[in-house]
């Protein structure tokens, strides 16, 4: 009898990758979604990308009836339903807890009440805060963060109490959070309540930190999305990407193509349960050279960025992964460059169309005093 896979929040891009994974794998696949209009527009219809036998129930996970009614038949739950975006966090605090946190709570309590074999939670990376830095004395340094002070004077590097700039290195699993946003701390409390309960009620429950996902499918018309799409939008509509702080912070870019590869070891490995894995592409690069990688493989070479000079509450400068424990437990290494992804992203964004909303989030954010 084929496995019966739900996904939460799966009718955007990255659940609709995971579909067409599992059900390549012979999988059957359900998602539960609520067709959020900052994803998938004012009409809220079936998006034409998901595979057509996937069986798509339009319900809010804050909802307990939709939920037991999604779980029926089911043997794993992939839980992707978030609102994301650490900016709009930091004001609509209401909405991200009752997405993030509420909506966890009830798929918990329906899981606890209808167990199944498997939970996985997407968790992310921004529950690190910065990541990871190395001192010019060598030693190693965590939790270490900027200074309102330091931040409205323009310096961006990490320092350490005497003033010297720490060098970014790959962060791994065992580094404590620090929680920079709403939205980080939501995360975290997503992953933390699925493997508490996971434990209790003996349900093998696996959390994977996503890194900065990219590529086709993402949602053009978001402003609080993936920085790759955001510069897509504004690229598209022959608009300068809004690049922060100096452009010089770096992230790991992950190809959603490896991230369906990772979710789809998570599930078919026993070694996993129970444990938190980076899910990242291996490599760091920094936000201005990510807005001019785009701009040229866009044809947009002429449309130079904006470098605002401005810090948004929420950010951090440097994280990204070391993906050591995903390689040494489920034999995970990404198969897409990041050329290759890039490449591929630039053909589906051909001929795409997307409503620019950077400029409005930006205007938000700096009218409630959020950017300095």
């Amino acid at each position: 009898m084929r496995k019966h896979i739900l996904i939460t929040g799966g009718a955007g891009f990255i659940g609709s990758h995971l579909s067409d994974e599992f059900l390549r794998r012979g999988y059957k696949v359900r998602i539960l979604d609520s067709l959020s209009p900052n994803v998938h527009g004012p009409d809220q219809r079936r998006p034409d990308y998901l595979h057509n036998e996937v069986e798509l129930i339009v319900g809010d996970v804050c909802d307990p009836d939709a939920v037991r009614t999604s779980l029926e038949g089911i043997d794993t739950v992939f839980h992707l339903a978030a609102a994301v975006g650490v900016g709009e966090s930091m004001y609509e605090v209401v909405r991200y807890n009752k997405t993030n946190n509420l909506g966890t709570a009830v798929l918990l309590e329906s899981l606890i009440n209808r167990p199944v074999e498997r939970l996985i939670v997407a968790s992310s990376m921004s529950i690190y805060g910065e990541g990871l830095y190395r001192a010019p004395d060598g030693s190693v340094s965590a939790g270490v963060e900027r200074t309102l002070k330091q931040l409205k004077a323009k310096d961006w590097e990490v320092r350490n109490a005497d003033g010297e700039v720490l060098t970014p290195i790959p962060t791994p699993e065992l580094k404590p959070p620090s929680l920079a946003s709403v939205y980080a701390l939501s995360k975290y409390d997503q992953e933390r309540m699925c493997l508490i309960v996971g434990r209790a009620y003996g349900i093998a429950t696996v959390a994977l930190r996503f890194f900065n996902v990219y590529g086709t499918r993402q949602a053009l018309s978001n402003p609080y999305t993936g920085v790759l799409s955001i510069f897509a939008s504004r690229l598209l509509n022959g608009n300068p990407p809004l690049v922060f702080e100096d452009g010089h912070q770096r992230r790991d870019f992950v190809n959603v193509h490896d991230v369906a590869q990772a979710c789809c070891l998570a599930l078919e490995s026993t070694e996993a349960i129970g444990q938190v894995f980076n899910v990242g592409g291996g490599c760091s690069y920094t936000i201005l050279d990510i807005s001019v990688r785009m701009a040229n493989l866009l044809g947009k070479r002429d449309i130079q960025p904006e470098i605002t000079e401005s810090y948004r509450a929420g950010d951090i400068r440097h994280c990204f992964a070391d993906t050591t424990a995903i390689h040494r437990v489920l034999g995970y290494k990404p198969r897409v460059t990041f050329e290759e992804g890039l490449t591929e992203l630039a053909a589906w964004l051909d001929g795409q169309t997307a409503n620019d909303r950077i400029a409005e989030a930006r205007a938000e954010l700096d009218r409630r005093g959020l950017i300095l």
